[in-house]
């Protein structure tokens, strides 16, 4: 059975940084697609980044490009996205979900809350 847990989110001021985990089960990371989504409330989930099996291969969307960072510890079987300079706009449930090809999507977590206030 495979099982993803996402921690590590919470309310941070504007400019601040965070770093959420994806603790997972069931699956090497090392073999599979990592993504983050998000999903803001009342708004429809969006795409925020992937890291496929070389830590090289990593995509990211427009808004988190320059910004955010996904990266994978393999002995801990975790992936992680570190998130800086944050915004309001970036307040959101973030979801990690994994997969065989980056568009299709097995499994996901039960998501972490980031707000962005001051």
């Amino acid at each position: 059975q495979v099982q993803l847990v996402e921690s590590g989110g919470g309310l941070v001021q504007p400019g601040g940084s965070l770093r959420l985990s994806c603790t997972t089960s069931g699956r090497p990371v090392s073999n599979y697609y990592m993504a983050w989504f998000r999903q803001a409330s009342g708004k429809e989930r969006e795409f925020v980044g992937y890291i496929g099996w070389s830590d090289t291969n990593t995509w990211y969307a427009d808004f988190a490009q320059g910004r955010f960072t996904i990266s994978r510890d393999n002995a801990k079987n975790t992936v992680y996205l570190q998130m800086d300079r944050l915004s309001p706009e970036d307040t959101a449930i973030y979801y990690c979900a994994t997969g065989s090809t980056v568009a299709s999507w097995d499994y996901w977590g039960q998501g972490t809350q980031v707000i962005v206030s001051s």
